[in-house]
């Protein structure tokens, strides 16, 4: 591998990881299946996020009346 592709890859996994976490934590704050979001966050990435986004975060607010 060169130099470039081995600070592409560290830096695919970086974000996957920080995208994992932060699906973790905020699902985890939210109770809605925190083990479950963080796994699917380590897949790929923004699908996760796309997906938590209108699953879980929309409808959170939509509840709490908190408007967009």
């Amino acid at each position: 591998m060169t130099q470039t592709e081995i600070i592409i890859t560290v830096a695919a996994c970086l974000i996957v990881l920080a995208q994992g976490i932060f699906l973790f934590i905020d699902a985890k704050k939210r109770n809605h299946m925190a083990w479950v979001w963080g796994i699917v966050g380590l897949i790929q990435a923004p699908m996760p996020l796309i997906c938590y986004y209108f699953f879980v975060i929309r409808p959170d607010r939509k509840k709490r009346g908190i408007k967009q």
